[in-house]
Formats: C-alpha cells, sequence, structure tokens
C-alpha cells in the first residue's frame, strides 16, 4: 500500500495540464504533433520568431506541461504558490529572433503515452527529445534553421538519455548548436533530499520497477554526459533544498565539451530557479546567441 502510494507520486501522470497558451501572451503560433518511434503521438506549440534559429524546450517531469506549472490541483504540498508560466521565456527569445517548439512529453499535459502509461524519469522520455528534434529538422520551413536545446529538470535528464543511445538525430547533428541544462534531476537525489525514509523509498522503488521495468534508484545519465556533444550551459539554484548539489557538479564535469556552469542564488525552493527563468532569460538567450 505505502510502496504504491510513493509510486503514484513520483511516476504518476496526470499532474500538468496546460493551463495557458501562446494567445495569452501574444505570441503568433501553430498548433503542432509529431511521432516517436515507439508509437507515441507528442502535441505542442511552434511559436513563431526567426526562420533561422528554433530552440526546442523540454518542460520538467510530473507535475508539469509545455506550458509550466500551476499549483492549482496539487493539494497540500505545491511546488510553487502561483503559476509558472514558460511562455514569458517563450516571449524573450521571439523577441530576440528565435522561434521556440514547446511541447507536452509522454504522460504530460495533452500528449499521449506511448509503450509505457508511467512516467520514466527521462529514459522513456529521450524518445520525445529525438522525435522533437527530428520534427523541426524535418520542417521545410526551417529546413536550414540552427536548433538549440533548452532541458529543465527531467528535460534536461531525458535529452542526456537521448544522446547516451548515439541516436542520429543528435550525435553529430550539425544544427544543433547548444543545450541549456537547468537544474538536472536524478531520481535517487531527488527522494533522499526530499526526506522519504529510506524504508519507504524502497519499498516505492520496487513498486516503481516493476511498472517501468527498471529500477529507478540505479539507473542513471550520469554515465551519458559525456556524449552531449555541443556547448553546454548549466543552470542550478544553489539554495535547491530538493537535490544534491553534488550531483548536479558531476554532471557538469561529466561534459566533455565547452562548457559553463551558472549557480544561482535563490530562495530555498526547487521551483526558484524555474521561475526565475522567465523573470531573467538573459543568460539563457546570451549563451544561445553565442553559439547560434
Amino acid at each position: 500500500m505505502i510502496g504504491n502510494a510513493i509510486s503514484n507520486m513520483m511516476i504518476k501522470p496526470g499532474l500538468s495540464p496546460v493551463f495557458e497558451g501562446p494567445a495569452d501572451h501574444g505570441l503568433d503560433y501553430e498548433d503542432v504533433t509529431f511521432e516517436t518511434v515507439d508509437g507515441a503521438t507528442l502535441r505542442g506549440w511552434l511559436i513563431k520568431g526567426g526562420q533561422d534559429k528554433v530552440v526546442i524546450q523540454t518542460h520538467f517531469g510530473v507535475q508539469c506541461s509545455r506550458a509550466g506549472y500551476t499549483p492549482q490541483g496539487k493539494g497540500m504540498i505545491k511546488l510553487w504558490p502561483r503559476d509558472i508560466s514558460f511562455l514569458r521565456q517563450a516571449r524573450a527569445l521571439v523577441d530576440r529572433g528565435y522561434s521556440v517548439l514547446m511541447y507536452d512529453m509522454r504522460n504530460h499535459g495533452e500528449s499521449e503515452a506511448g509503450d509505457c502509461p508511467w512516467v520514466s524519469w527521462g529514459p522513456k522520455e529521450a524518445q520525445d527529445v529525438i522525435a522533437a528534434v527530428k520534427y523541426v529538422s524535418e520542417r521545410d520551413d526551417y529546413a536550414s534553421a540552427s536548433i538549440g536545446l533548452l532541458s529543465i529538470c527531467m528535460g534536461a535528464a531525458a535529452t542526456t538519455y537521448a544522446y547516451g543511445t548515439g541516436a542520429q538525430e543528435l550525435v553529430g547533428n550539425p544544427r544543433i548548436k547548444a543545450l541549456v541544462a537547468v537544474q538536472p534531476l536524478h531520481y535517487k537525489e531527488f527522494v533522499k533530499a526530499f526526506g522519504i525514509p529510506g524504508f519507504l523509498s524502497k519499498s516505492g522503488t520496487r513498486r516503481s520497477e516493476e511498472r517501468l521495468g527498471f529500477n529507478l534508484e540505479e539507473r542513471t545519465f550520469l554515465p551519458d554526459a559525456g556524449a552531449i556533444d555541443v556547448p553546454t550551459l548549466v543552470i542550478q539554484n544553489r539554495n535547491d533544498p530538493w537535490t544534491n548539489i553534488d550531483f548536479v557538479q558531476r554532471y557538469y564535469d561529466g561534459l566533455t565539451v565547452e562548457k559553463e556552469m551558472s549557480w544561482l542564488e535563490l530562495s530555498k525552493d526547487r521551483a526558484a530557479a524555474y521561475d526565475w527563468l522567465g523573470t531573467e532569460p538573459g543568460a539563457m538567450i546570451d549563451f544561445f546567441d553565442g553559439y547560434m
């Protein structure tokens, strides 16, 4: 019973509504759909800016959609007291001449489940990142566009796993120019920092393994960091209480490309950096500008 409840809290989808859209921010866009290799239909927005550079944004997991995070329906424990709109950074990118693909990963928002009805913390969602890059690359109107990857939390894990697969859509792709990884998070570090007692977390992990087919605590994307082959900016709130800062440092150390580490001094909240991203997008945009 307890293991089931913890597993549900960590990998059960359904807490990520698309609570606003680009029209609310005066943005020109089209609704898009594309398919992953394992049959998941993903839904998103292609927000129109310039046609020579596109940023693909991959959101964080479980409680987030392409629109961002809303505390509505989240119960007693809320990640952040108000909406975090990811369309704010999209607005800033468009104003700088970028187009932006914002999509829901499988089991989030309005996208489908694919071959598994559970959130996997990155390994399965890696196929979504690959599909998003493939979709942009094959559009005639963006045939010569440079591509940047904005990957947040579980999105950063999924992107790193995707590079680790050796997928030709990413590895060696000359059109991908840069990656911004915001607070990359591993399941084991999260549950430890979250304060779930060891015997309870193990019970939840066993139940999740039955559902996913692998152990969330044992599987990690750290070995795949070395497969990333584009300049990378890592952003992390140093005061984030829900992760192991040493893990983020090890992730950064594992990168073998041109790289920058941006340590933020924000409030003691996991979501503080997600909110910061929309209110202070300059560092992210400057990094993309430097390579795209």
